[in-house]
């Protein structure tokens, strides 16, 4: 779970308050002796472990590595032919993928929170759920789609497009992230800030990381620990924690030392700090890990499918 987690975190906050979360089927990756396949909200196994690598659905379709990125559809048929040297979840009907630069990343556990990108060389572009290219090829690195806008890397620098790829704020920031909540964080001087949809500072460069605002409130670091902030930048929950994620369904991962719980909006541990790693909540479970093995809770902590490597 440790690649890159704050590029990790955004996309299960947006996608948990946006297209995963009202999916008609919500289906969850998991690893069976090295290859990945997908279950269900009861742990039962819907699509059989078959693929070098898996993402999480949305909209229907999830991402999978057969050699090269394609997509599947709920039923584990291939939507969208493996073409792709990386490929991102779908959100407002868009993905970012990749061509050129290799055929992905070396085999990681599943982390579901991306952050501002999905990485590496080639050229960036969107295609829509046919797999047809929406916008061609041609930014150095590319994020999601949330409301209507998506963070992309021209010439060194950050800035945001809408579904035509018109660029609608210029390409001036050290780093973007997707829109959460109205918001989008944004670096700047090695410092961490947020940006409406007009590009206006509305939360100056001040964190040293950020997560996405979810219900409310975004995890951000000051020095050493983590806390909450409002849309206003005023700390609702005090910097205390070790790390800390996006919150969704009500509930947020933070860590205390070597041990992840979760939190309410009040900064109240509702599920004790027990496990080695932990995500964000998705359509009623998180991913956590426990033993060096990878599992998935309720909102009550308990286990729904157990944990395996």
């Amino acid at each position: 779970m440790k690649k890159n987690r704050f590029y990790l975190l955004l996309t299960l906050a947006t996608l948990s308050t946006a297209s995963i979360a009202t999916a008609a089927t919500i289906l969850y990756p998991v690893v069976v002796n090295g290859r990945w396949g997908y279950v269900n909200k009861s742990g039962e196994t819907v699509i059989n472990p078959q693929f070098d690598r898996a993402e999480g659905f949305a909209e229907g379709l999830a991402p999978v590595r057969m050699g090269r990125w394609g997509y599947v559809d709920s039923s584990g048929k291939i939507a969208v032919v493996p073409q792709f040297d990386k490929a991102d979840v779908f959100s407002e009907g868009l993905a970012a993928v990749r061509l050129g630069g290799g055929g992905g990343d070396p085999f990681v556990p599943y982390d579901p929170r991306p952050f501002y990108h999905v990485g590496g060389g080639g050229r960036y572009g969107f295609i829509n759920t046919d797999g047809k290219l929406a916008i061609n090829p041609q930014f150095e690195d590319a994020g999601m789609f949330s409301q209507g806008l998506a963070p992309v890397r021209m010439g060194g620098h950050w800035g945001f497009v809408d579904k035509t790829g018109i660029i609608v704020i210029n390409p001036q920031f050290e780093r973007a992230q997707s829109f959460s909540e109205g918001l989008a964080g944004i670096r700047v001087g090695g410092k961490w800030g947020f940006v409406d949809k007009a590009g206006k500072m509305t939360i100056n460069s001040q964190f040293d990381e950020i997560g996405p605002f979810g219900n409310g409130l975004a995890p951000v670091r000051q020095g050493k620990h983590w806390g909450y902030i409002d849309p206003t930048g005023k700390f609702s929950i005090n910097p205390q924690f070790d790390a800390a994620g996006a919150f969704s369904g009500n509930l947020a991962p933070v860590r205390q030392g070597k041990h992840w719980g979760y939190i309410d909006s009040t900064g109240k541990f509702v599920i004790n700090p027990q496990f080695d790693d932990a995500d964000s909540f998705v359509g009623g479970l998180a991913q956590v890990k426990a033993g060096g093995k990878f599992g998935y809770i309720d909102a009550s902590g308990k286990y729904v499918y157990n944990p395996t490597k």
